[in-house]
């Protein structure tokens, strides 16, 4: 997997700041972050999901000829086909980031209930949409952005359409176990989530709900910590750092020394040399 990097970064004038990519991950078509202090968006449609939250400042937007607001604490889920404009609620104007998603993460049945209540209080979930942008963001994260996204697709199809709480039952110790082996199984060259859910027969989101309830650590986090056990035996038995990306599983040496130094502690360079003074 690779993540097809910015498309574009621009600073349109002082205190504009855009950037966009395309991430390898199923289901997302965009990511855009901004900074605006000045421009109003007309109004507009997209052919995705616009999931929003705001980090400074406040966003001013009408949808379905209702005047909303978000503010940066909340999530705003603007539907595909609905017009909808924006402008800056405040006079510092606002900085953004937005995921936008295809159909197959949320269901055509959900635009009207998200027209009438696009914007959603729920710490959870905003804390989720931030992990989730922060995933996004590196390369080789492809499998931790795919299990944030299947919990923030189960956490929003509850406000559209509540119901009994999810997670309340008793997690599917068998599937988990399945998910383990699976995991242990791929370690190296990796699965995606989507392809794991269809190999076991069970939604992504229960996947990594129950594995996160059985073993008291998410999937993600689970092939982390594998392959960075891996890398420390690979690092001792002498092979350079570089190799030892590529063996372990991670997308690169880069990839690797961010989640080795976050571990581990320490880089997997420092780690070599202290162990082979020992």
């Amino acid at each position: 997997m690779h993540l097809c990097r910015v498309l574009y970064v621009l600073c349109v004038k002082p205190r504009q700041e855009i950037s966009a990519w395309r991430p390898e991950v199923a289901g997302v078509v965009e990511v855009f972050h901004a900074r605006f202090t000045e421009h109003a968006y007309p109004m507009h449609v997209h052919d995705a999901w616009t999931l929003l939250i705001v980090d400074d400042g406040a966003v001013r937007y009408d949808l379905d000829r209702h005047e909303r607001a978000t503010p940066n604490d909340t999530v705003s889920l603007l539907p595909p086909h609905v017009p909808h404009n924006g402008s800056p609620a405040t006079p510092g104007g606002f900085r953004k980031r937005v995921v936008y998603l295809d159909m197959t993460q949320l269901e055509e049945r959900f635009i009207g209930p998200s027209v009438d209540s696009p914007d959603i209080i729920d710490p959870l979930l905003r804390r989720r949409v931030g992990q989730l942008h922060t995933a996004l963001a590196h390369q080789g994260d492809e499998f931790e952005s795919e299990s944030r996204l299947a919990l923030i697709g189960e956490r929003l199809r509850e406000h559209l359409r509540p119901g009994p709480a999810v997670g309340s039952a008793v997690p599917d110790r068998g599937i988990a176990h399945s998910l383990r082996g699976l995991l242990d199984e791929r370690l190296r060259e990796g699965v995606a989530l989507d392809e794991a859910a269809h190999l076991l027969h069970a939604h992504p989101a229960h996947l990594v709900r129950a594995f996160s309830g059985v073993f008291g650590i998410a999937p993600h986090q689970y092939v982390v910590s594998r392959r960075v056990d891996l890398a420390r035996r690979l690092l001792l038995d002498g092979q350079p750092p570089r190799e030892v990306a590529t063996a372990a599983g991670f997308y690169d040496q880069s990839h690797l020394n961010r989640h080795f130094k976050r571990v581990v502690g320490t880089t997997p360079g420092r780690y070599t040399s202290r162990g082979t003074s020992r």
